[in-house]
């Protein structure tokens, strides 16, 4: 009997995906990554090797206005956050690495929002 290992699972299907985009300069990665309770986002410079902009629920601006909402609801602030700041540096073009989990719920959340906040991909 094989015992399957969800997360080994994420991290092979993140590693095929990533596998498939072209690392540009003028186009850097939306990486995003998710845990039980929080949702993290960057954008990568992958030709670089760098960080850029990064924005997480543990953010303090994103932090202070999470009560009483819903983890969708907060993902979607972290979306909106990211693309501003994101702005704030140039950067209007990305590509959305969604980390091997399925686009649904809060990875959906925080791609729809980036988008409505400025980024394109």
């Amino acid at each position: 009997m094989v015992v399957k290992d969800a997360r080994a699972a994420r991290v092979k299907r993140h590693r095929r995906a990533r596998s498939k985009f072209r690392v540009t300069g003028d186009r850097p990665r939306l990486c995003v990554f998710r845990s039980l309770n929080h949702i993290y986002a960057q954008i990568i410079d992958d030709s670089k090797g760098c960080t850029i902009v990064s924005a997480s629920t543990l953010d303090s601006s994103i932090k202070q206005v999470t009560d009483g909402k819903t983890k969708v609801e907060v993902a979607a602030l972290v979306g909106a956050s990211l693309a501003n700041k994101a702005a704030g540096e140039g950067i209007t073009r990305v590509m959305f690495d969604k980390g091997g989990y399925k686009y649904h719920g809060r990875v959906k959340a925080l791609a729809e929002a980036a988008r409505e906040a400025g980024l394109e991909f």
